[in-house]
């Protein structure tokens, strides 16, 4: 069984870091392109950032470009973000996903929650 599990968000500042992570069993997971996807209230799923199996290409959306860093660490099974200048646009529940952009996997899990407030 396919499992991927969230952590690491919180509440944090205008401005502030912080990095999220996504345990991977279940699967082969360093076959995999994975990516992150959030869905902000009253929103629908949103991708953010994908990586390749091997971690040697990464791409962004338009929005976190220059303040968000995806990686993996293959030996551990474990997808990493790490989100800085975080602004209140940013505020959502994120999710790790198979595949990329246009194919991943709707993730079921419950996600991390970030909250970006004064």
């Amino acid at each position: 069984e396919v499992q991927l599990v969230e952590s690491g968000g919180g509440l944090v500042q205008p401005g502030g870091s912080l990095k999220l992570s996504c345990a991977a069993s279940g699967f082969a997971f360093s076959s995999n392109y994975m990516s992150w996807v959030r869905q902000a209230p009253g929103k629908g799923l949103e991708w953010v950032s994908g990586i390749t199996s091997g971690g040697g290409m990464r791409i962004y959306a338009d929005f976190v470009k220059g303040r968000f860093t995806i990686s993996r660490d293959n030996a551990k099974n474990t997808l990493y973000l790490q989100m800085n200048s975080l602004k209140p646009e940013d505020m959502a529940v994120y999710y790790c996903a198979k595949g990329g952009r246009y194919d991943y996997t709707v993730p079921r899990g419950q996600g991390t929650q970030v909250t970006v407030s004064s």
